[in-house]
C-alpha cells in the first residue's frame, strides 16, 4: 500500500467534516425577539434602547462597519448637520438642541464632539463616531450580513419575520425594526436618461470639469453641493427641476437648501454664467445632435464626447430616440429658449429612495403617498401599514413628517426611535409609557423647564409633544408622544384620560407667509402671542381625547384638532421662555382656566389668613401650608421650609368658579380662557 494513502484519506475526511460544518453554519436559523436591520445611526439608536432594556435583539449590517452610507455620501465630504459645541450652557438636554449628530445614551460624554469640533464636520467623522458608540455601549452588531429577502409568516405563536442573508442563513424575529436608510438613487424616466451621469458615480475632482458646461438635474442639497464644488472650474452651471428652489431658512425644513450650499444663487442673481430653471423632468429629453454624414461614419470610433442638448419631448419626431436633428432642437422653435446651448455633461442629483426590493409581498409596506412614493407608508406610530410588527426607523420613516419636521435627520429621528421603543415596551412587555407624577401646583414650573430645555419637542416640532393627563390635585406628565397618534394614546401608552381632561404641549412655527428678514418678522407682544412666526410653545386643552375622525379633520396646518382652549407663549429671541410678564403669568392664567383652580404661590402667612377666611383655600396652601409646609417671609426659615419639600396628596381638591369673561388677545385664536378666578367664601 502506498505509504501516503492514509494521509490522503485523512485529508479528505477533514475536508468533508469542515465542509459539513460550514454548510450547517450557513443554513442555521437564529431566533431573536427583535431584529434591527441596519447599523446606521437609527439602527444603533434603537440598539441602545433595546440593550438598556435587556431585550433579546441583534443588529444586522451588510457592510464591515457602522454608518457605511457616510463612507461615500455626501460625495463632497462635508456634513451640513451642525455641531455646535459651545452654547454657553452646561445643560446637556439644552445642548442637544444644537448638536445634530450625537445619539442618545446614558453616557454624558458619548457625544459627536469627541470625533470633531468643526461646525460643519467632515463626513468621515460620522462612521468614527458610530464605531465609538457601538464599542463603548457594547451593542450586538453582526457585520457582513447582507439580507436579500424578508418575508412574514403566521404561526400558532403569532406573526414573525424571517430574514434571509447571502449565505441562505435565516434570522427569525417577532419584531422587525427596519433602519436601512435611503441609499438607492432616485431616478426619473425620460428619453436620454442613459446619457446622464449619477450623483453616486460622478467625479468629485473639480479639475475634471474644467471649462465644461454642466447641467444638473435637481435643486436639493446634493445638487447644490455638486454645483458649488465645480463653480470655479466649469464654464457655466445650470440647474433644472420641476419646482423652484426652497430655502431652509424660509421653510424651516432642514432638508431644503441650506445656506452653506447656496453660492450658485449668488452667481445666478448677480448675473454670472450660472442659472436656475424649472421644467417637469418627465417632459424633457437629453439628446445628441445628429450630424450630417453620421451614417457614413457609424463604423468609425468617435473619441470625442458628443455635446448634449436639453430638449422637450413634444418637439421630437421619434420620442424613443435621443438623436436629434437641427429641426428638433428647442432653439429652432423658440429662438430665445433659455437652455438652447449644448452641455458637455448632464448630472442627476435627485436624492435617494427606500429599498423595497428585499421585501416579500407578505412583508412589504406600501409606498407612501408623499415624497413621490420614495418612502414606505407608516402608521402614526411608525409601524408599516398592513405589516404589523414591522417598524421603520430613521430617514426611511420620514414619510410621517416629510417636508414638515426633522424626522428624516439624526437630530430628529433619535427621538422618534425612543418613542417607538417606549411603544414596544408597552405592547410587548406591559411597561407603560414613562411618566412623571406632579402636584398640580408644580405643573407650571415643569412646563417652563421643558420649553426652555427639552430637545425632543424642539427638534421634532409639531410631531412629538408632551401630554399632560390631569388628575385633579395632581397630573401625569408624558414626554415626547407622537402627536398624530394622540387618538390611540391609551392603547399605545397604557395611560387613561380622566374626567379632568388633558393638555398637550407642542412646539410650533407660525403659518403666515412673511418677509423672513423684514422688520416685522417677529412678534414681541404677549397679547399677540398667537401671531408668533418663529418656533414657540403652544398648549392645547381637551376635555376628552380627540378621535381619529377629528384628527383627520383638523384645520389645515394644525398639528392637532381644534381644542376647547389654546394658549400660545409668545416667541422669544433667545428661545428662553422665562419672562415673568410675557411668558409666565399668561401661562399661569391659562392653566388656572383649564384646571379651574388658583395656581398662585402664597407665603405661609397669607395661607393662614386664607384658611381662616375662606372655605376653600388656594390649592398651593392646601398642598403646602395645611400639610405643615409653606414659604415664610422670614428669610431665616426659608432654607428649612425648602428642605421639607412638598408632599403628594391623592385627594382631589374642590375647584372654584371661574369668571366667564375672555381676554381680548385670545379671541383671534378662537380660544377660550378665564380672565380671573374667585375663591369660595
Amino acid at each position: 500500500m502506498d505509504p501516503s494513502l492514509p494521509s490522503v484519506i485523512l485529508f479528505i475526511l477533514i475536508g468533508y467534516v469542515l465542509s459539513s460544518f460550514d454548510n450547517r453554519h450557513h443554513n442555521v436559523t437564529r431566533r431573536y425577539d427583535y431584529c434591527v436591520l441596519g447599523a446606521g445611526p437609527a439602527g444603533l439608536q434603537m440598539g441602545y434602547f433595546l440593550s438598556k432594556a435587556r431585550r433579546n435583539y441583534v443588529i444586522l449590517e451588510r457592510n464591515s462597519g457602522p454608518g457605511s452610507f457616510f463612507n461615500k455620501y455626501p460625495r463632497h465630504r462635508k456634513l451640513i448637520s451642525i455641531n455646535k459645541i459651545y452654547t454657553g450652557r452646561g445643560n446637556r438636554e439644552f445642548n442637544l438642541r444644537h448638536d445634530w449628530n450625537s445619539l442618545l445614551s446614558d453616557k454624558p460624554d458619548l457625544l459627536f464632539k469627541r470625533v470633531s469640533d468643526e461646525f460643519y464636520p467632515p463626513a468621515d467623522a460620522f462612521p468614527q463616531y458610530l464605531s465609538l458608540f457601538v464599542r463603548e455601549l457594547g451593542l450586538r452588531v453582526q457585520y457582513g450580513v447582507d439580507v436579500g429577502r424578508i418575508r412574514a409568516v403566521q404561526s400558532a405563536t403569532g406573526r414573525h419575520y424571517i430574514l434571509t442573508d447571502q449565505h441562505a442563513s435565516d434570522y427569525t424575529c417577532s419584531v422587525l425594526l427596519v433602519a436601512t436608510g435611503l441609499w438607492v438613487p432616485h431616478t426619473v424616466d425620460f428619453v436620454g436618461a442613459d446619457l446622464v451621469e449619477g450623483y453616486e458615480s460622478i467625479s468629485t475632482n473639480p479639475q475634471d470639469y474644467k471649462d465644461q458646461a454642466v447641467l444638473i438635474l435637481g435643486k436639493g442639497n446634493s445638487a447644490f453641493e455638486t454645483a458649488q464644488s465645480i463653480l470655479g472650474r466649469a464654464s457655466r452651471v445650470h440647474m433644472l427641476s420641476s419646482s423652484p428652489v426652497r430655502l431652509a431658512w424660509q421653510t424651516h425644513y432642514v432638508g431644503d437648501l441650506r445656506a452653506v450650499n447656496n453660492e450658485l444663487i449668488d452667481t445666478y442673481q448677480l448675473k454670472s454664467l450660472d442659472g436656475l430653471a424649472e421644467a417637469r423632468l418627465e417632459k424633457i429629453v437629453i439628446a445628441q445632435q445628429k450630424e450630417e454624414g453620421e451614417r457614413r461614419l457609424a463604423g468609425k470610433k468617435k473619441e470625442k464626447r458628443k455635446q448634449l442638448y436639453l430638449m422637450l419631448n413634444k418637439y421630437m419626431h421619434n420620442r424613443n430616440s435621443f438623436d436629434a436633428t437641427q429641426e428638433e432642437l428647442p432653439g429652432h422653435h423658440i429662438d430665445n429658449f433659455p437652455m438652447r446651448k449644448p452641455y458637455d455633461r448632464v448630472i442627476r442629483c435627485l436624492g435617494f429612495r427606500f429599498n423595497f426590493s428585499i421585501f416579500d409581498s407578505s412583508a412589504c409596506p406600501p409606498n407612501s403617498e408623499n415624497a413621490k412614493g420614495r418612502l414606505p407608508a407608516l402608521t402614526p406610530w411608525y409601524e408599516g401599514k398592513n405589516t404589523p410588527g414591522l417598524f421603520v426607523l430613521g430617514t426611511a420613516s420620514h414619510s410621517r413628517d416629510y417636508r414638515s419636521s426633522a424626522g428624516g435627520f439624526v437630530h430628529g429621528f433619535r427621538y422618534t426611535a425612543r418613542a417607538v421603543h417606549r411603544l414596544l415596551e408597552h405592547r410587548y412587555h406591559r411597561n407603560p409609557w414613562p411618566s412623571t407624577q406632579l402636584l398640580t401646583t408644580q405643573l407650571q414650573s415643569w412646563i417652563l423647564k421643558r420649553v426652555d430645555e427639552a430637545s425632543g419637542p424642539y427638534q421634532m416640532f409639531e410631531m412629538l409633544g408632551d401630554v399632560i393627563l390631569l388628575r385633579g390635585s395632581h397630573c401625569e406628565y408624558l414626554e415626547e408622544f407622537p402627536l398624530q397618534a394622540l387618538p390611540q394614546l391609551s392603547s399605545l401608552s397604557g395611560h387613561e384620560v380622566s374626567m379632568h381632561g388633558l393638555i398637550v404641549l407642542v412646539m410650533q412655527y407660525g403659518k403666515k407667509k412673511i418677509d423672513y428678514l423684514g422688520r416685522s418678522r417677529a412678534e414681541t407682544e404677549w397679547t399677540n402671542a398667537w401671531k408668533s412666526n418663529f418656533l414657540h410653545p403652544v398648549l392645547y386643552y381637551y376635555k376628552t381625547l380627540p378621535s381619529v375622525e377629528e384628527m383627520k379633520l383638523r384645520p389645515n396646518g394644525w398639528p392637532l384638532p381644534r381644542p376647547q382652549a389654546i394658549h400660545h407663549i409668545v416667541e422669544d429671541f433667545l428661545t428662553e421662555w422665562d419672562a415673568p410678564i410675557s411668558h409666565i403669568q399668561p401661562l399661569r392664567r391659562f392653566l388656572e382656566h383649564c384646571l379651574q383652580t388658583d395656581l398662585r404661590a402664597f407665603y405661609a402667612e397669607s395661607c393662614f389668613r386664607s384658611s381662616l377666611t375662606h372655605r376653600m383655600p388656594p390649592l398651593f396652601c392646601q398642598q403646602g401650608y395645611l400639610k405643615q409646609q409653606g414659604i415664610p417671609r422670614n428669610s431665616q426659615l426659608r432654607q428649612r421650609v425648602h428642605d421639607a419639600g412638598l408632599t403628594h396628596t391623592k385627594q382631589d381638591v374642590g375647584t372654584s368658579n371661574a369668571d366667564s369673561t375672555f381676554p381680548n388677545y385670545l379671541v383671534p385664536a378662537g380660544a377660550s380662557m378665564s380672565s380671573g378666578l374667585k375663591l369660595d367664601l
